[in-house]
Formats: C-alpha cells, structure tokens, sequence
C-alpha cells in the first residue's frame, strides 16, 4: 500500500455556524469511515503566501491549496475512489489526489 494525497482547492464557505458544524459532522463520519487506511485525517492551511526568488505576496487565489490529507490506497485509482467519498466535494471544492514517495 502506498500514500496518497488528498489535496483541497476552493470550495464554498459555510454560510452559518451550522452549516460549519453539519459540514463538519459530515467530514468526522467519513474520517471514521475510513478507518485504517486514514495516515492524515486533515490538515487545514487558512494562511499560505508565495514565495520567489525576489518576492513574498499574499495568496489571495480563490482556488488556492485549502489543506490535505493522507490515506493509504493499492493504487492511484483506489485512491481516486476514497477521493470522489469525501464531502468536500458537496461544497463546490475540488480534490487533486497524488501519490506520495519517501525521500530518505
């Protein structure tokens, strides 16, 4: 079994605090759903900036990286399928998935 990364891009912001809190109870039943093959449940990232050789600037992109996991999957494909369960994708986000390799 190899890593894999969910990556998450744009994706609508809840409107309401329960909104926020049924997204959330969603995203908690699939995290449990998943079991053993979960490595990174989620990783948020709210603060990214780009970075140059000559330059620092904000990352205002709308479709900037919003966080990740990491799921253990047979396959890329297998991957794609855990991918296409997360409810992320209810919101309007889309999910890059990526396999990972050790650098050692």
């Amino acid at each position: 079994m190899e890593n894999f990364m969910i990556a998450y891009y744009g994706g609508n912001q809840p409107s309401s605090k329960e909104e926020a809190m049924a997204q959330m109870g969603k995203w908690k039943t699939w995290v449990e759903g998943l079991g053993k093959i979960i490595v990174n449940p989620g990783t948020p990232l709210p603060i990214s900036k780009i970075v140059t050789s000559t330059s620092v600037e904000v990352d205002n992109d709308p479709n900037a990286m919003k966080g990740f996991a990491v799921v253990r999957a047979e396959s890329i494909e297998a991957a794609i399928e855990i991918a296409k369960s997360d409810p992320f994708l209810e919101n309007g986000g889309k999910i890059r998935v990526s396999q990972m390799i050790e650098m050692t």
